[in-house]
C-alpha cells in the first residue's frame, strides 16, 4: 500500500527521535533528510518537499518548545503541523443543507468516478440519508449496469436508460424522478472524457445549467501524482462550488503527490478513496490523516467507525469492552475479527491508535478473509471448552483439532500464535487513552481501568 509506505518511512524517521539520547543539530538534519527522501519516494513535488523540510528544520533549530513540552516532542510536533500545511491545513466537511441535496460528479476517464459514486452513497446512506443514483454515462457501455450491481445489495436505487444517447435528457428527468419520490441526497453520474479536461468542464456546465447541482465533485485518480495539479486547477477555476475526491490511494507509489499537487491548488478535497471495498471511502481531514500517517494515531476516527458498528449492531458494547482489554477467548476473537473487518483492513485500523500504526509486524495483524475462514474451520473442531479457555489446548489436543479440521497442526498453532498475539497487543494498550475512548464513546464503564 503507497500511503502505507509513506508513513512507515516517516514513521521510521521520527523513531530516530525517540531512540536518540539528545535531540541536536545533527539529528534534526538526518531527520530532516529522512522526511524528504520519504515525501519524493512518494512523488511530492521536489519544490514542495524543499520549502517543506527546509521549514521543518529552521523551526526545529530555533523555536524553543513551549512550557511542559519535551524537545523531541516539539520537533514532532512541527513535523505534523508542516505536512498538514502542506496537505491543505483544516477539513472542509460535505454538507447536506437542504433535502433533496443534488451532488453532481465529474472525472477523466479510468478515475473510478463510478465506482466511487457507489461508495459516497454508501457513506451517505450509513449516516442515515436516503440516496438515489442518475447515471448519464451514454458513452461508456455498461456504465449503467456496473452502477446497479454495487448498489443493488444496498437498496439504493439507480435512475439510467442504456438506449437514451441524451446525457442532459436523463440528467433532468433522473432528478425529477428521485425529487418526487423524497430522497434526501441526488448524485448525478456523468460520463468520463478521454485526459481531456476542457469537455469534461464543458460537459459539467451544460448539465449544471439543466439541474442547477448544490455541488459538483470532480473525482481525480491519485496515481496520477503530480499530473492532480492541472486538473484540480482547471476544475477550481471552471466552479466556486467544487470539491473533489481523490481516488486509488492504497495502489500507487504517487498518492502522496496527487493529494500534495491538489492541496496546492487550494481546491478543497473532500474525501479519499483507500480501497478497493464500498466503505474504503473516507472524509479527508488533514490533521487526521497525517497523525495517522506520522503513527500519532486517530483517536476520533476510530470511535466513529465503533459507533458506526455499534449502530448496526455489528458488536456490542460489552464484548468491545472485553476485546479491548484483552480478556477474550477464541470465539471472542474470531466475532471481533470479523466486525472490525467491516471497519476495514486491521492495519488501517490500528493506524487510528496511538503508538500502534506502524509498530507491528505485517503478519502479526494482516488477517485476510481466507485465513479467517480457515481460522473458523479450526474452532469448529474444538471442545466448547477449549473455545473458552484456549489455555489448555496442548500437542495431544491440537493433534486432535488438526485431523478433525483436515489442517495441519502447524495452522492450528498458527491460529493460537494469532490469538495470544492479539490478546497481548490490546492488553498492552495505553490504559489512559482506552479510558478516554471509553468516555469518549459512552456507556462501557471506562472499561474498569
Amino acid at each position: 500500500m503507497a500511503l502505507e509506505r509513506l508513513g512507515k518511512a516517516l514513521n521510521s524517521a521520527l523513531r530516530k527521535l525517540a531512540r536518540a539520547g539528545t535531540i541536536d543539530e545533527a539529528l534534526i538534519k538526518e531527520v530532516v533528510r529522512d522526511i524528504q527522501r520519504a515525501l519524493i519516494q512518494s512523488d511530492v513535488n521536489v519544490r514542495l518537499v524543499l520549502q517543506l523540510t527546509r521549514r521543518i528544520q529552521e523551526r526545529a533549530l530555533k523555536e524553543k518548545p513551549p512550557a511542559g513540552m519535551s524537545p523531541r516532542e516539539h520537533v514532532i510536533r512541527i513535523v505534523y503541523e508542516e505536512l498538514t500545511n502542506l496537505l491543505g491545513r483544516e477539513a472542509v466537511p460535505l454538507e447536506i443543507k437542504k433535502k433533496p441535496t443534488v451532488l453532481l460528479t465529474v472525472g477523466i476517464q479510468g478515475s473510478g468516478k463510478t465506482t466511487t459514486i457507489a461508495k459516497l452513497a454508501r457513506y451517505l446512506q450509513k449516516r442515515g440519508y436516503k440516496v438515489g443514483l442518475v447515471c448519464t454515462d451514454t458513452w461508456r457501455p455498461g456504465a449503467y449496469f456496473q452502477l446497479k450491481q454495487l448498489v443493488d445489495p444496498l437498496g439504493i436505487e439507480v435512475f439510467g436508460n442504456p438506449e437514451e444517447k441524451d446525457a442532459i435528457k436523463l440528467a433532468k428527468e433522473g432528478v425529477e424522478y428521485f425529487k418526487n419520490k423524497g430522497v434526501d441526497v441526488i448524485i448525478v453520474d456523468t460520463a468520463g472524457r478521454h485526459k481531456e479536461e476542457a469537455s469534461l468542464i464543458e460537459e459539467m456546465k451544460q448539465i449544471s445549467s439543466v439541474i442547477q447541482p448544490d455541488e459538483v465533485i470532480l473525482v481525480i485518480d491519485g496515481t496520477i501524482g503530480q499530473q492532480a495539479y492541472n486538473q484540480a486547477l482547471a476544475f477550481k477555476e471552471a466552479t466556486p462550488i467544487g470539491s473533489i475526491i481523490v481516488t486509488k490511494l492504497d495502489g500507487s507509489a504517487k498518492g502522496g503527490g496527487a493529494l500534495s499537487a491538489v492541496a496546492a491548488t487550494g481546491a478543497p478535497i473532500k474525501f479519499i478513496g483507500t480501497g478497493e471495498k464500498i466503505d474504503d471511502l473516507e472524509p479527508f481531514d488533514p490533521k487526521r490523516f497525517v497523525s495517522r500517517l506520522l503513527g500519532l494515531g486517530d483517536i476520533e476516527s476510530l470511535l466513529e467507525k465503533f459507533e458506526e458498528l455499534a449502530q448496526e449492531q455489528e458488536i456490542k458494547e460489552e464484548d468491545l469492552e472485553k476485546f479491548l482489554k484483552g480478556k477474550f477467548n477464541l470465539k471472542d476473537m474470531y466475532a471481533q475479527l470479523e466486525a472490525m473487518q467491516k471497519m476495514g483492513p486491521l492495519q488501517k485500523v490500528l493506524q487510528m491508535i496511538p503508538g500502534l500504526g506502524y509498530s507491528l509486524p505485517d503478519e502479526a495483524i494482516r488477517v485476510g478473509e481466507e485465513k479467517l475462514k480457515r481460522y473458523k474451520v479450526i474452532m469448529d473442531s474444538m471442545t466448547e471448552e477449549e473455545l473458552e479457555n484456549p489455555d489448555i489446548i496442548n500437542y495431544s489436543r491440537i493433534k486432535r483439532i488438526a485431523r478433525g479440521s483436515g489442517t495441519s497442526t502447524k495452522e492450528v498453532r498458527e491460529l493460537l500464535a494469532q490469538y495470544n498475539q492479539m490478546r497481548k497487543m490490546f492488553k498492552n494498550l495505553d490504559k489512559r487513552k482506552l479510558a478516554k475512548m471509553a468516555k469518549k464513546f459512552g456507556g462501557l464503564g471506562g472499561f474498569g481501568i
